[in-house]
């Protein structure tokens, strides 16, 4: 056995860069493998065109309009403020006591937000009214 040390020279401890890299290098391939991206986006809405010709004239009917800065219109009545609350309660004012159940058509503005023909609808689910229908316009054959 030899016991002697070397004159001179002294083992410094160094670390091994290799095997480091070639754990990082197979963490960074399987974090690519499992990562998965989402995409958001905004809600795409395509919005139907009537083509049919009108439909058959309904008695009891409760007209709502809504214009493009937001005012709501019940029944040729301006409303004075367009929240669901107001809106809900001119509706059931305005539903009648007896006979079928009345129809709510909404007639919005096409720059109307959507918000606010929500919160027509939101209204009339209030009310009571659960038959709701929009009117459309006819598009132009070219």
């Amino acid at each position: 056995m030899n016991f002697r040390h070397s004159s001179g020279q002294k083992n410094e401890p160094e670390i091994n860069l290799v095997p480091l890299i070639d754990v990082m290098l197979v963490i960074i391939i399987f974090l690519m493998l499992t990562t998965t991206f989402s995409k958001t986006a905004g809600l795409e809405i395509s919005l139907p065109t009537a083509d049919a010709s009108a439909g058959q004239p309904v008695s009891q009917e409760i007209v709502v309009a809504v214009t493009a800065p937001g005012k709501v219109i019940v029944n040729g009545r301006e409303l004075p403020g367009g929240n669901v609350e107001n809106i809900a309660a001119i509706l059931a004012s305005v539903r009648p006591a007896t006979g079928p159940e009345p129809v709510v058509r909404i007639n919005a503005d096409a720059q109307a937000s959507h918000q606010s023909v929500i919160n027509v609808m939101q209204a009339a689910q209030r009310a009571g009214l659960a038959r709701v229908t929009f009117e459309t316009r006819q598009e132009r054959k070219r």
